[in-house]
């Protein structure tokens, strides 16, 4: 089950694996957060443990997600990921609202969950996670050269997969990081603006004229030129909204879209070979907008995973019941070519009724 940083709700999917490759995906099913709990996570968004607000969040998400595991029949594990509140990698701290072991008591079911912690004591980001899924996806789909991934939350999350490596933890098999902002400014912008919740379709983002000197002022921050692996906090750089607040509704949300557009560009230069294909997930591949900016600014075919037979909504979510099932066998979750651990290692605890 995965609940992303756009807030949106609670996607859970059922897969087959031996924690190696993928024998079969299964049902899928989706419970969007009311208005109401989505105000209480919004609040609690950048805070710690124990700060005003966060255990009314973490009730949120404990809730919700146990009314979404109602929806399917006995699974040998859960894989619960929480709702990730802050990340503060240089800090060595990460925060996902939910407890799995209340999950676990409630819904009388096996849960992994903390997926993070481990990483992140042994020098790792924390961050990202799903990049060992995306090898299996490759696998899944015949892929015998490399080719990238590419998540559009609220944050974009780039995996650089070569398949025919033997596993993912194996070196040269996986190089991921998050590219930049996505989702996120271009969705508060649009509540913050009274235009919804976010860019449907692509509608403003095909609309808009670009601003071009916000977009290269963007992307000259030292973000960018820094090595991977590295990850980011959703709201780390919530300061874009005031770099479009003197744009139209139509140009502001344009120019975010197409500096999530240049911030993959960018982090395409740390690929170690051109992929032969950019296959994009997450929410931010119905903007039509953004992913005609992508194809404009980078040398790769650039498709949904919907080309290839995946599903870009549950991907994720099928990305936490993979490596739910390699916790639960002692395998390795991230490795110095995705979050910058040491050494590859596991990670997460798990919770039983």
């Amino acid at each position: 089950m995965m609940s992303g940083t756009s807030l949106d709700g609670v996607d859970l999917a059922v897969i087959a694996t031996d924690g190696l490759l993928i024998h079969a995906l299964g049902d899928t099913h989706y419970r969007a957060y009311s208005d109401a709990e989505r105000s209480v996570l919004r609040s609690a968004l950048g805070k710690w443990p124990g700060e005003d607000g966060v255990a009314a969040a973490a009730q949120v998400v404990e809730t919700a997600h146990l009314a979404t595991l109602e929806q399917i029949e006995p699974v040998e594990l859960v894989g619960f990921h929480g709702q990730t509140l802050a990340h503060d990698p240089d800090g060595a701290r990460t925060h996902q609202a939910g407890d799995g072991g209340r999950v676990a008591a409630a819904s009388g079911r096996t849960v992994v969950w903390d997926f993070r912690s481990s990483d992140m004591r042994l020098g790792g980001q924390g961050a990202p996670l799903a990049p060992f899924y995306h090898w299996a996806c490759a696998r899944f789909i015949g892929a015998d050269v490399p080719l990238a991934f590419l998540n559009l939350g609220g944050v974009g999350n780039l995996t650089w997969v070569d398949p025919t490596i033997a596993a993912p933890e194996l070196p040269g098999a996986v190089l991921a990081f998050d590219t930049g902002p996505a989702n996120a400014p271009i969705d508060d912008l649009m509540r913050a603006r009274g235009l919804g919740t976010r860019d449907e379709g692509g509608q403003l983002s095909r609309s808009g004229t670009v601003d071009e000197a916000t977009v290269a002022a963007f992307l000259r921050r030292a973000y960018f030129s820094k090595l991977p692996p590295k990850s980011l906090d959703r709201d780390e750089f919530a300061d874009l909204a005031d770099a479009v607040r003197h744009l139209a509704d139509a140009d502001a949300v344009a120019t975010l879209a197409a500096c999530a557009a240049g911030s993959v560009a960018r982090g395409m230069e740390h690929a170690p070979h051109p992929p032969s294909r950019l296959l994009v997930t997450g929410g931010g591949r119905h903007n039509l907008g953004l992913m005609g900016m992508l194809a404009g600014v980078l040398d790769v075919p650039v498709a949904p995973v919907e080309a290839v037979g995946l599903d870009g909504d549950f991907l994720e979510a099928q990305a936490f019941a993979y490596l739910a099932l390699r916790v639960s066998r002692g395998m390795a979750t991230s490795a110095p070519g995705t979050t910058g651990v040491a050494a590859a290692v596991g990670g997460g605890l798990i919770s039983r009724p």
